[in-house]
């Protein structure tokens, strides 16, 4: 190897472990939303100032103000009346947090890029995927506002297909990131068969709508009925499953009908997983897939029989993550 070609590849490195850093950032985002929404402290910050909002409220009569604003919301109204400034407290600082960590994904995002970019490390083919997704994080941000303010006008909760785009939208970029670090860290992929990959692009699609479902799970709070498994109110299949009309419906705003197509995609995901990691070569990612989805099974399970505890329900959000950082992996690795 040339010695060009030694610095090309460490300065591709030192783009790709930049990337993954950026991803990490977004793991932790992503489990800090789901935080917020299991606690309530989502809708606790009822404006939303992406430029001039870095710092919290600091004297006492800021603190106040803030408080007097959330009195107007459906919540404060409907679910917290009465509850004290020190009490309002503890629920604006964890969504207070979550939005400054946004910010510093911007930046953790945007700085290093900029200077990537000046010195010629990142290659034109990947110039323009990178500033993009730069842009879509950004777009992200306002995604979440549009979702929290669908929770400040009527209804203390958020619009389950907002909180679909927005989770959905968090994977896709959590994923992107994964791909464009890989792809800087090690060019070469494994040759696999036709078959395989287009197994490994089924589950991909598969995994990422069993997660949508789940967002539209936790946007009804579907998951604090029928905490039996497998069976549903007594049955594998449970009835009413198609009780609103049009019938399409049901998929989105059922109760029912939610939980049961979640837990039928978790499942089928479970198999699927199985299938592919018995049927082909064996490799390090395919055992990693079968493993980590199992237990992310096991995860869903038991929030779901616990009546989705908060410390549960965040690990299966992150548990989902993890599954879909190894099912990317593998969908790279194979990609040819």
């Amino acid at each position: 190897m040339t010695q060009s070609n030694s610095i090309d590849t460490r300065q591709n490195k030192i783009v790709g472990y930049w990337l993954f850093c950026v991803a990490a950032m977004v793991f932790i985002m992503v489990v800090l939303g789901g935080l917020t929404r299991l606690t309530g402290s989502g809708l606790s910050m009822v404006d939303w100032r992406p430029l001039t909002g870095w710092l919290p409220p600091l004297a006492e009569g800021q603190w106040q103000q803030v408080f007097d604003l959330y009195k107007h919301s459906p919540q404060y109204k409907e679910i917290n009346f009465g509850m004290t400034l020190a009490e309002f407290k503890e629920i604006f600082w964890l969504e207070y947090f979550h939005r400054l960590w946004g910010r510093l994904i911007g930046l953790a995002f945007g700085l290093p890029l900029v200077f990537f970019f000046l010195r010629g490390w990142i290659s034109r083919e990947m110039r323009l995927p990178l500033f993009v997704l730069f842009l879509l994080g950004g777009a992200q941000g306002g995604l979440g506002w549009y979702m929290v303010k669908s929770g400040l006008i009527n209804e203390p909760e958020v619009s389950q297909y907002r909180l679909m785009a927005h989770l959905g939208f968090a994977f896709a970029l959590y994923g992107a990131l994964l791909w464009c670090g890989i792809k800087f860290v090690k060019e070469k992929s494994l040759r696999a068969r036709a078959r395989f990959r287009q197994q490994s692009r089924v589950l991909w699609g598969l995994s990422f709508l069993t997660i949508l479902a789940g967002a539209l799970v936790a946007g009804l709070d579907a998951g604090l009925t029928y905490n039996t498994f497998p069976l549903m109110d007594g049955d594998l299949v449970p009835d009413g499953l198609f009780m609103q009309d049009p019938w399409w419906i049901n998929h989105f705003e059922n109760i029912t009908t939610v939980q049961f197509q979640h837990r039928v995609l978790g499942i089928t995901t479970l198999c699927f997983t199985l299938w592919i990691w018995a049927t082909n070569t064996p490799c390090l990612q395919t055992r990693l897939c079968a493993v980590v989805v199992v237990l992310q099974v096991i995860l869903g399970i038991a929030t779901l029989l616990h009546i989705v505890p908060v410390s549960l329900a965040s690990l299966h959000q992150a548990g989902g993550l993890i599954a879909f950082s190894a099912i990317t992996w593998l969908n790279y690795e194979i990609k040819g």
